[in-house]
């Protein structure tokens, strides 16, 4: 059940419901002052040239905190850390920002009620949008619904996750980008990081838009669960929030090279493909176990949670293989493209174990036997990672490029589909990733095709939430 609060904000010269916050006059000044002041920003969000300005901006910022922060009696703590790390910076003459205080006051891990509100402040960068550390401002709201709750509560748990759709935000966020994460804030150290957070919102209506296009450009008919997700908002949600929910724990679980996230070392970018797609396939595997032993049981058994959860299981499956081979294949450039090569590795994995086939030019699937095939493929990536402890890494990066050339073509130019020379197989690993080129798998015919129908719906997701 959706958490709503009927307090109400008593302030000068206006009162503030709850349900009211993105439009409030509060809110807008707020967000107004944190787009005045981005322009006088650096890189490393500091402000040289400090001037009237930017300190008039500080103050309408704090202002406005001070008379929304009713609304979140939850984030008090971390509201007030705010105001003193928003007025420190000004002190201290717009020097590189440090909201450390701040960021470790800000504990929303710890609030995941479906519907509890947030505001968001932190100068940031945003994942697949400003890569400079400038103000961002977010009004959010957890999506946390009760069989998701079950699900974190037994086999599935994950402290760290925490699902959430926007409500409102300044322009760091009207791109791409569907995460929030500690680790893009600017700070002066690294804290033990106890939450991220993904727009689940943000998420399912790309995924929405993206496959109703792709659907009807490849003549594919969907099943008619799959169907309802594409034309309900709240369910692919609640979808979305499963998925992420099983794929964020799978990190740093199982059998596992040394450093699964491999985000300390130069490493060959389909490495990172495997890595995400695995989390992925683990999700994708599990919603198979859970849809089996459910179905097995008697219906009037099940308790309501074991209901929803038995529904959604079908549609994670959905989620995984469209959102995979329709939206990541196509999405962002071809230069080390991980997700996107990660798509295409379930895509060609599908079409040769025949359980999907492009003829008369119209998609088709067989859904009965794809479950058993997209486990096969978590298995294969699972008995790599399996065998990588026993292995030296840069014999383990060729296995892998094996694994994924196996059923992805290289590039017809590629050094590593060749076989790499002597010299570089002896020397450090760095030749080897040197030598993968920026689009070492280049699209198939196939995608090359529906790409040239596809990008324009897929550019027409940046900035996109729930409401549209």
């Amino acid at each position: 059940m959706s958490e709503f609060h009927a307090q109400v904000i008593v302030g000068e010269p206006e009162v503030v419901e709850d349900r009211d916050l993105a439009t409030s006059p509060a809110w807008l000044r707020l967000k107004n002052a944190a787009i005045g002041i981005r322009p006088l920003q650096l890189k490393d969000g500091s402000i040289p040239d400090a001037n009237a300005s930017a300190r008039e901006c500080v103050t309408t910022i704090v202002d406005a905190v001070r008379e929304l922060a009713p609304a979140f009696p939850w984030d008090a703590e971390y509201l007030d850390a705010v105001i003193v790390d928003l007025e420190r910076w000004a002190a201290g003459n717009f020097g590189v920002p440090d909201f450390y205080d701040s960021l470790t006051a800000f504990q929303p891990q710890q609030h995941r009620a479906d519907g509890r509100r947030h505001l968001v402040l932190f100068p940031m960068y945003t994942q697949n949008g400003s890569a400079d550390r400038l103000i961002e401002a977010v009004l959010v709201e957890v999506v946390w619904p009760e069989f998701v709750a079950e699900l974190e509560a037994g086999d599935y748990s994950n402290t760290l996750f925490v699902p959430i759709r926007f409500l409102d935000f300044t322009p760091g966020y009207d791109t791409n980008s569907a995460v929030l994460f500690p680790e893009t804030v600017a700070m002066r150290a690294i804290p033990t990081f106890t939450w991220g957070a993904i727009f689940a919102d943000r998420e399912a209506a790309r995924f929405r838009r993206v496959v109703k296009a792709a659907a009807e450009i490849t003549k594919l008919e969907l099943p008619a669960d799959a169907q309802a997700l594409l034309e309900n908002q709240e369910l692919a949600e609640e979808t979305f929030v499963m998925w992420d929910l099983i794929h964020d724990r799978t990190h740093m679980r199982g059998d596992l090279p040394f450093d699964p996230f491999m985000i300390k070392q130069r490493m060959p970018f389909f490495l990172y493909s495997l890595e995400e797609l695995r989390c992925d396939l683990t999700a994708f595997r599990e919603s198979v176990r859970l849809e089996r032993t459910l179905s097995a049981q008697n219906p009037a058994e099940l308790t309501e949670a074991e209901t929803e959860i038995l529904a959604h299981a079908k549609l994670v499956q959905y989620a995984v293989i469209f959102d995979r081979i329709f939206r990541f294949a196509l999405t962002g450039s071809r230069v080390r493209n991980y997700d996107g090569l990660g798509g295409q590795l379930l895509f060609a994995w599908l079409h040769q174990h025949h359980v999907l086939h492009w003829t008369d030019t119209a998609l088709t699937i067989d859904w009965a036997e794809v479950p058993d095939v997209v486990v096969a493929l978590g298995t294969a990536i699972d008995e790599l990672y399996w065998r990588s402890i026993d292995r030296p890494k840069v014999a383990h990066w060729l296995a892998a490029y094996e694994l994924v050339s196996s059923t992805v073509e290289p590039h017809p130019a590629s050094a590593w589909a060749r076989g790499l020379p002597d010299d570089v197989l002896t020397g450090l690993p760095r030749g080897y990733t040197d030598l993968v080129r920026d689009d070492e798998f280049p699209l198939s015919m196939f995608y090359e095709a529906l790409s040239k129908k596809m990008g324009d719906v897929i550019a027409s997701t940046a900035g996109i939430t729930g409401r549209g």
